[in-house]
């Protein structure tokens, strides 16, 4: 069974950090592209960062380049995503999800072709 499966999220203080990791189960990590995304209530699914199957090739939203990273290991199939200097802003669910093929952007940050959505988890900034 195809699944991933996000962790780390929670409450934290503004300028604060967190680190994601997504964990793939039930194929083969290193063959696919994995997304971040976030969904804020009010807002409009967000893509948030981008990785490719190598981790040769990432992509940011403007709102998250460079505080956030995103990178991938994929021996231990987990995709990771490490958030730095966290605002109200960046309150949201989370979510990652797969896709197959390189990078397409700007289609990548509208979720376009993504698939295996996981579950999400909650991320709070606040004091």
């Amino acid at each position: 069974q195809v699944q991933l499966v996000e962790s780390g999220g929670g409450l934290v203080q503004p300028g604060g950090s967190l680190r994601r990791s997504c964990a793939a189960s039930g194929f083969s990590l290193d063959l696919w592209t994995i997304g971040w995304f976030r969904h804020a209530p009010g807002k409009e699914r967000e893509g948030v960062s981008c990785i490719d199957k190598r981790g040769g090739t990432t992509d940011y939203a403007d709102s998250v380049k460079g505080r956030f990273t995103i990178s991938r290991d994929n021996a231990k199939k987990t995709v990771y995503l490490e958030m730095n200097s966290l605002n109200s802003d960046d309150t949201a669910v989370y979510y990652c999800a797969r896709s197959w093929g390189p990078i397409r952007a700007p289609a990548w940050k509208r979720g376009i072709d993504f698939g295996s959505w996981g579950q999400g988890t909650q991320v709070t900034v606040s004091s």
